[in-house]
């Protein structure tokens, strides 16, 4: 399973500062291979009713291993997920670390001040990455990056647009290698991805 190096793995029996209440906001970001559910897909063990988990007590390792940047104590208590709109994480890639706000719902970050705070006291220090909770598996799915130097990209399959921190723009392709290389992981991705549906 591969869901990245996102949230946090707490040694057993650490207390975390919060506890998720009716927030379910991660069941969709996460991908759990127990339970043949994709990352971005709602996951079929969520009450109808209510919200929660249905199998909470026996829930997959997956699950009780990920704890999200509210969770683990890192922003304010009234930044939980569902009241935020958008599940937040410190991800290490590659060695670099940035953070990613994945938004519950189109035009969460542009509508919501509170998360824009975030984004500008985190982006002193680290890139932040802005995409949907509904895109998580396509590779296509366009995303902000919001970097320290104060330049915005914008990107969108190939293609980057640039707004630099003195306002000039600029439209950027990949070079014809990165992009040849880009459409061969993104086919693989997807095959992939098409082997991992459930099937009837």
């Amino acid at each position: 399973m591969n869901n990245g190096n996102i949230g946090k793995n707490v040694p057993a029996g650490e207390v975390l500062p919060r506890a998720c209440g009716s927030c379910s906001l991660c069941c969709k970001v996460l991908r759990v291979d127990e339970l043949h559910k994709l990352g971005g897909a709602p996951c079929p063990q969520l009450r109808s009713s209510g919200g929660g988990c249905g199998i909470h007590p026996t829930r997959p390792s997956i699950c009780r291993a990920y704890h999200c940047l509210w969770l683990q104590g890192g922003l304010e208590d009234e930044d939980r997920p569902d009241r935020l709109g958008a599940v937040t994480d410190l991800v290490s890639e590659g060695g670099m670390t940035r953070l990613a706000i994945r938004e519950a719902f189109p035009g969460a970050f542009d509508t919501t001040p509170r998360l824009q705070d975030i984004a500008v006291l985190f982006r002193q220090t680290m890139p932040v990455r802005i995409s949907s909770t509904r895109d998580v598996l396509d590779p296509d799915a366009p995303y902000r990056m919001l970097l320290p130097n104060g330049d915005t990209h914008e990107v969108s399959g190939e293609w980057t647009h640039v707004t630099h921190a003195d306002g000039t723009t600029e439209r950027l392709r990949l070079p014809w290698l990165e992009r040849r290389v880009r459409r061969l992981v993104v086919a693989v991705r997807r095959f992939r991805q098409r082997r991992s549906l459930p099937r009837d």
